[in-house]
């Protein structure tokens, strides 16, 4: 008669916590990636948000000969009204802009984009944008 011992078809304890262990060092490698990763993100798309704000602006000047000085005041296309960015936020609320006119009253601008404390774009440095074309990240051009 055949004695064959019974297959065990489960895992044993030690092979499991193998895994867990490749499993983690994985997550360990991935995590800090995939945070800058985030991070980029939220910088290029509020860059991509200045570029539409500046292109308001350019709008607003079109109309009025001057530029809009209030970023939550609401959008009427004259420089009256505002940008329309009703929080002062941008759209995923990593960052507060801001507008400021320099050299005369309302003939330049620079929009700023700064990173909200606390969230995943602190410390990743200011954004700009300004009506000669200029645009700058943490002191560097974009």
């Amino acid at each position: 008669s055949d004695m064959k011992a019974k297959r065990n078809r489960g895992f044993s304890l030690i092979e499991l916590m193998i895994v867990v262990v490749v499993i983690g060092i994985l997550a360990l490698i991935a995590y800090p990636s995939y945070l800058q990763y985030v991070t980029r993100s939220s910088r290029e798309a509020a860059k991509s948000e200045l570029l539409h704000i500046a292109n308001q602006q350019e709008k607003i000047y079109l109309n009025s000969s001057s530029y809009a000085t209030d970023v939550t005041a609401a959008y009427n296309g004259r420089s009256d009204g505002g940008l329309g960015k009703t929080n002062g936020m941008s759209s995923d609320s990593k960052y507060t802009l801001s507008v400021a006119p320099t050299a005369g009253p309302t003939n330049i601008y620079t929009i700023t984009a700064t990173p909200v404390a606390g969230k995943s774009q602190a410390g990743d440095g200011n954004i700009t944008i300004s009506s000669d074309g200029s645009r700058t990240w943490n002191g560097t051009t974009w």
